[in-house]
């Protein structure tokens, strides 16, 4: 039976694709900060979960990881979902730093520790991420946001680089999402083609068994990201692009 890992399973995405497989009764590893909702489903599944507080901003995050792989018999799909982002249009240096430190910092350490994991243990493993679509193109009002998910982009094509040369037979699945209706989205708030999650995760699942390269979620903003490419610099960035209200959080995952 595979065995999967979720990095960031307490809520949104994470703990709904967590959930989704374990009630098929595959194993998964969960893990996040607050592990709350990690505890219920394990109760609600105990034979097929297992969990940890892990925070992917802290050095230990990568011990920790590695002791939720052995409490779990091992693994063979990790997906990282931990993930957040604000509105900045002040341009609040910590908060700038604050989103790079969990959406590139953080997921870089837990991804080269599931890269060292399967290189070590010699399994032609398989890597999965939520970036998003905001990361193909810089957005004003997401300035670290975007970036962070174009960083994070960029760095699984060098990594699927990495494992075709080294021949470690290690795949890579990227999912950029749309607006995807979570608890964590603000209600008063209209976000632009909005999907639901029962909606969204049955696609995002698919994608990860499917081992797709880039899976974007869904077909309308595969459309949106094709035509926002197509527009010079020069234009795209005297644009507009509003998106909710000001440095306020945005749901994880997004």
């Amino acid at each position: 039976m595979k065995k999967i890992v979720i990095m960031g399973a307490s809520s949104g995405i994470g703990l709904a694709c967590a959930e989704a497989l374990a009630g098929r009764g595959v194993k998964v590893g969960l893990a996040a900060r607050h592990t709350g909702p990690l505890e219920a489903l394990k109760k609600k599944y105990p034979g097929c979960v297992e969990y940890a507080s892990i925070d992917v901003t802290k050095p230990d995050a990568v011990d920790r990881l590695n002791k939720l792989i052995d409490k779990l018999g091992g693994m063979d799909i990790y997906f990282h979902v931990s993930g957040i982002g604000y509105e900045n249009m002040s341009l609040d240096p910590e908060t700038e730093v604050r989103i790079f430190e969990t959406n590139l910092t953080g997921f870089v350490r837990c991804i080269c520790a599931a890269y060292r994991y399967f290189r070590l243990n010699c399994i032609h493993g398989h890597i999965a991420a939520v970036t998003s679509v905001a990361g193909t193109n810089g957005i004003g009002r997401l300035s670290a946001y975007s970036a962070s998910k174009a960083g994070a982009q960029k760095w699984l094509v060098a990594l699927e680089q990495l494992s075709n040369n080294s021949a470690a037979g290690i795949t890579f699945t990227d999912i950029r999402p749309g607006w995807i209706e979570t608890p964590l989205l603000m209600p008063d708030t209209k976000y632009p083609m909005a999907m639901t999650m029962e909606y969204a995760v049955p696609l995002i699942l698919k994608a990860i068994i499917r081992r797709k390269r880039v899976a974007v979620i869904d077909w309308r903003w595969n459309i949106v990201v094709g035509l926002w490419r197509m527009i010079p610099n020069a234009i795209y960035t005297r644009l507009n692009i509003p998106l909710s209200k000001p440095d306020k959080p945005l749901p994880k995952g997004v």
